[in-house]
């Protein structure tokens, strides 16, 4: 194959009739070779035919957007625009996302995809596909249908380009989707969509054309088990797995007593093959790639987390009106927004009185699924620390904490298995307790349940991963709900000292 000034394909083929049928204004020309025109259309019959050519989008795309796809993102987006139905098991941080946009928005303009669902977790709605749309499409129309049922609605049925929905969001306003004409379903972090039994997976599968275009992302396609890749093989490439569920179960796992199984030695290969097509880059294959990658999360707090959070806020209005405040005072007021916004509020009595946390913990309990190595959790307030920890033991996930009243001895140990062992898969931490002198590059992904007030605190917290003996790029991980944890990170990837702007801040919130 030959490709000639980026217009045309040069092919040597056995039959070059089977492609002259069925290709308009290709050409027949001597010694078994046609000459093909280089467009979508083109590339895409070719594949029907077993013939594969490279996607046009590599060399006939501007790639717009506020910066340059690495060599990664376009292979990847060249990979998706010649599969209708297929996966991207990219791993966390590697711009999985830009590749969708870059791809989608290009068959938007050769004319291939009219509209654009993107269903993903509620957490990443705004901070990751609305601003990334932003940033990579910002010629398409966006919109984020989220909340009641008829703005749902309202939105679904604006005609904006690319709608962003989260998961269970989708069965509200179903109808609407079946008739608003979306030809191409991105759904980010698929492994939400592993078992075929629920409702989520049942009205998706239901929604989605034979025709459509269907793209499921996820770094960790079958983390948890072999079993987990069923829903995913399911909905994209159906007849790559039996009919029932029992079936793929007996593919992959052989039974060890009444209730417990155990993978096959053959299941990664066989959870290969059914998970097909499928591309994947890990973070250590993007050479081109930063060392260390910062993200956000923005998680929405908890009808209880609001109600404390905005009487707190009236009243400090209230409490300096008409005096000047300090920075210590500043200091004490702000640390109670952070408290509720993390889980957990001591009162004046010592006394401490817990909060909702489910929708941060659910991005959380994303972030570890989503991770190929292990995770640090820094938590600032140690009663969160201690609900934390339950929950993860609840979920089955091995986790240790180190925290001020941790002897060095226990740390120590903790430290050392935590490097060389399986388990702990988590380690929460104070972040003052291990931001200097440790080295923890078992794991590659740092999650900051809150926000630090310390620059050097964080800056150092993240180091812990990102040092000699790392063998992986990594991710940072911002969870931001309230106001207060926003405006605090903003500095902090500013790498301004808040305690500098402790009043300004202060100040900030309250109007």
């Amino acid at each position: 194959m030959r490709i000639i000034e980026d217009k045309a394909l040069l092919l040597k083929v056995r039959n070059p009739k089977q492609i002259t049928t069925i290709i308009p204004k290709s050409k027949e020309l001597s010694m078994n070779k046609v000459l093909v025109n280089w467009g979508i259309f083109e590339a895409l019959k070719l594949k029907s035919l077993n013939i594969n050519v490279p996607s046009p989008i590599t060399r006939r795309y501007n790639w717009p957007g506020q910066y340059k796809p690495f060599e990664h993102q376009k292979n990847t987006a060249s990979f998706l625009t010649m599969n209708k139905k297929a996966f991207c098991f990219n791993e966390q941080g590697t711009g999985k996302t830009a590749s969708s946009i870059w791809a989608a928005d290009y068959l938007m303009k050769q004319g291939k995809v009219n509209r654009v669902l993107v269903v993903c977790p509620l957490s990443i709605m705004d901070s990751a596909w609305r601003n990334d749309l932003f940033s990579f499409a910002m010629h398409r129309t966006v919109d984020v249908a989220y909340g009641p049922k008829e703005k749902r609605k309202k939105i679904i049925n604006s005609g904006a380009e690319f709608i962003i929905i989260n998961y269970d969001g989708v069965e509200i306003v179903k109808d609407d989707i079946a008739n608003g004409g979306f030809d191409l379903f991105i759904v980010d972090e698929a492994t939400h969509y592993k078992n075929v039994q629920t409702k989520r997976w049942k009205t998706l599968n239901k929604i989605i054309g034979e025709d459509d275009w269907l793209w499921m992302m996820t770094g960790t396609p079958a983390a948890q088990s072999p079993l987990d890749a069923y829903g995913l093989a399911k909905m994209v490439n159906p007849l790559s797995v039996p009919r029932f569920f029992g079936s793929w179960r007996d593919m992959v796992m052989w039974k060890v007593t009444q209730f417990k199984y155990k993978p096959k030695e053959t299941s990664k290969d066989t959870v290969f093959k059914s998970l097909q097509p499928a591309i994947r880059f890990t973070k250590e294959e993007c050479l081109d790639l930063p060392d260390m990658v910062y993200t956000k999360r923005i998680v929405e707090m908890t009808a209880q987390q609001k109600k404390y959070y905005e009487t707190l806020r009236k009243q400090m209005v209230m409490q300096v009106a008409g005096e000047d405040v300090t920075a210590a005072n500043a200091a004490i007021s702000l640390n109670k927004l952070l408290q509720i916004s993390a889980g957990a509020i001591y009162t004046d009595e010592g006394d401490t009185i817990q909060f909702d946390i489910k929708n941060r913990y659910q991005v959380l309990r994303e972030v570890i699924d989503e991770s190929s190595q292990k995770v640090l959790v820094f938590v600032p307030f140690r009663h969160t620390i201690d609900m934390l920890s339950d929950r993860l033991l609840q979920d089955g996930v091995t986790s240790e904490i180190i925290r001020g009243d941790v002897s060095a001895h226990k740390r120590t140990d903790i430290f050392q298995r935590f490097q060389s062992d399986p388990d702990p898969r988590v380690l929460i931490i104070q972040p003052q307790a291990a931001a200097h002198g440790v080295t923890l590059t078992a794991a590659n992904t740092v999650v900051w349940w809150g926000p630090t007030s310390s620059l050097e605190t964080y800056a150092q917290a993240n180091a812990r991963v990102h040092r000699s003996g790392q063998n992986h790029k990594c991710t940072v991980i911002q969870i931001a709900g309230s106001n207060a944890e926003k405006r605090i990170y903003r500095l902090l990837d500013d790498r301004i000292n808040i305690h500098t702007k402790m009043i300004d801040l202060y100040k900030e919130l309250l109007d």
